[in-house]
């Protein structure tokens, strides 16, 4: 199989001084594209103006799903001309619990409703992200016509 490789620049500034004055702001750059502000968990002394580590995991593993879910749609025929998550993930105080991916989709027939159902059964099972983390990542899909 073949490997791929990911490479992003974490860049941060400032003075650690001590715990309660630094900055948790910093940027994620990767060659080509606009930066991403990120920061700490607000609960950590974060900006809750940027994204956190937390929140992109659980935006990976939702864009991951809804990329294969995509594709495997494309496949089988179903026209698909909505996708809108609502991911949440549950941490405790060390780890993550679970995420939880609840996509709404809208296909143009409503004799495509059992295949788009099916498909995220699928799409879950394909997707990278899902298959690198240690806990559940489940969904709950809702799909309509329209």
């Amino acid at each position: 199989m073949a490997e791929h490789a990911y490479e992003v620049e974490t860049t941060w500034s400032g003075a650690t001084t001590d715990y309660r004055s630094y900055s948790r702001n910093h940027e994620l750059l990767t060659a080509g594209r606009p930066p991403i502000l990120a920061t700490a968990d607000p609960k950590f002394r974060g900006d809750r103006d940027r994204w956190n580590p937390e929140q992109l995991l659980v935006a990976s593993l939702s864009d991951c799903h809804m990329l294969w879910y995509l594709h495997l749609c494309a496949e089988a025929g179903v026209v698909v001309t909505g996708y809108h998550d609502r991911a949440v993930g549950v941490m405790d105080s060390e780890r993550f619990l679970e995420v939880t991916l609840r996509p709404e989709v809208t296909v143009t027939e409503p004799g495509m409703i059992e295949a788009a159902e099916r498909l995220h059964h699928d799409a879950h099972a394909k997707c990278f992200i899902a298959n690198s983390v240690n806990f559940p990542v489940t969904h709950e899909p809702k799909i309509v016509t329209g």
